[in-house]
């Protein structure tokens, strides 16, 4: 019996759900336009922000995608548009707890087969530990937070609050990059994606860092960093050469250079390129890099772990960390996902063998 694919980094939206300014109280609300049964618009107020289709709410139509892609177990997040954390603290409260609800109801359809994480008004760190708590009692088994609120990044203080309680409790956390800086020259070819996305990740992770936040939190926090971990993998040399030579300006809080604090946290490999992952290995550590995808959105990877498959550097005990051990240790081993009977995984390529046929 093989090991599950688990794939830590997708996304849902839920086909409807209540006025959220009679629910929440303000205005300006995301909202759904449904076209048809199998499709929709998030809209923010008049502006069409993101087509979504079945697969975001449908596990039915989600389970298939999955099967054709070899997945066992998605970890399912929400979608960040919905974090609300500009907003009033008890508005934001009122909407996670609306959200957390119907991803429940959403997953609950696929068995243990899509694992919900919730989430939480951040800018209120009292509430969002008690609104995490509410979720795990009701199901969920982690909480997907942005990588900051307004100009409080990582290392703010309520932050770090909430972040120690998430290990208190043993709920892992998974970073995902929102809203991301515009203007003329990012507001061209999806640039606030492909440029800032990664960038507002590296520089998360750096507030962790030159922070003090690892140096703060117990090391029982288990935190991903989505995309990879954006650019920070690429830079780390440089961020240790800063720390080395301008320390009196780099390394704030930390008590040791960025390099000594990579085993503290993971990353996902929705990087696309094999080279990209053979650095994410290198500079991260095999143990610390697990299979993502960005399902179901158009950026993501499809068919999923198709670059964990093409990547023949990789020996066959580093393939099976990447593809769920990796994931299991993340998500605290209380999925009895390795239990399951499983088909086994084309290795060559990216989709399920027939019952009974080996690998090649």
């Amino acid at each position: 019996m093989r090991s599950p694919v688990v794939d830590v980094h997708t996304h849902l939206v839920p086909k409807g759900w209540p006025d959220l300014a009679a629910a929440c109280g303000g205005s300006g609300w995301p909202w759904l336009r449904v076209d048809s049964e199998r499709a929709a618009m998030i809209m923010l107020a008049e502006t069409a922000f993101r087509p979504v289709g079945a697969e975001c709410w449908d596990a039915p139509t989600r389970l298939g995608d999955m099967d054709a892609d070899g997945v066992d177990v998605q970890v399912v997040s929400p979608t960040p548009v919905f974090f609300s954390y500009d907003r009033p603290a008890d508005q934001a409260v009122r909407v996670a707890r609306i959200f957390n609800d119907l991803a429940l109801e959403v997953t609950a359809a696929g068995g243990d087969r899509l694992v919900p994480f919730c989430q939480v008004p951040l800018q209120d760190p009292d509430a969002a530990c008690a609104e995490l708590d509410r979720c795990l009692a009701s199901g969920h088994v982690g909480v997907e937070i942005g990588n900051h609120v307004g100009d409080r990044d990582l290392d703010d203080a309520g932050i770090v609050q909430f972040l120690t309680h998430c290990a208190e409790v043993g709920a892992p956390v998974f970073v995902h990059p929102w809203d991301m800086p515009d203007g003329p020259r990012l507001d061209r070819w999806m640039a606030r994606w492909l440029a800032g996305m990664p960038a507002e990740t590296h520089l998360s992770v750096l507030a962790m860092i030159l922070g003090g936040v690892f140096d703060e939190v117990p090391e029982t926090l288990r935190i991903c960093f989505a995309h990879g971990g954006g650019s920070f993998p690429f830079w780390l040399g440089r961020a240790d050469n800063a720390w080395h030579r301008r320390g009196d300006l780099v390394r704030g809080a930390s008590t040791m250079p960025p390099s000594r604090y990579v085993d503290r946290f993971s990353v996902d490999s929705v990087v696309f390129a094999p080279a990209a992952l053979r650095l994410l290995m290198d500079t991260i550590g095999e143990d610390r890099v697990m299979l993502g995808s960005d399902y179901p959105y158009p950026l993501g990877e499809r068919p999923v772990g198709q670059v964990v498959h093409r990547s023949d550097f990789l020996t066959a005990a580093q393939r099976d960390k990447l593809l769920s051990g990796n994931a299991l240790r993340f998500l605290g081993g209380d999925r009895q996902v390795a239990n399951r009977e499983l088909l086994p995984i084309d290795r060559e390529g990216t989709g399920l063998l027939d019952p009974g046929r080996t690998p090649s």
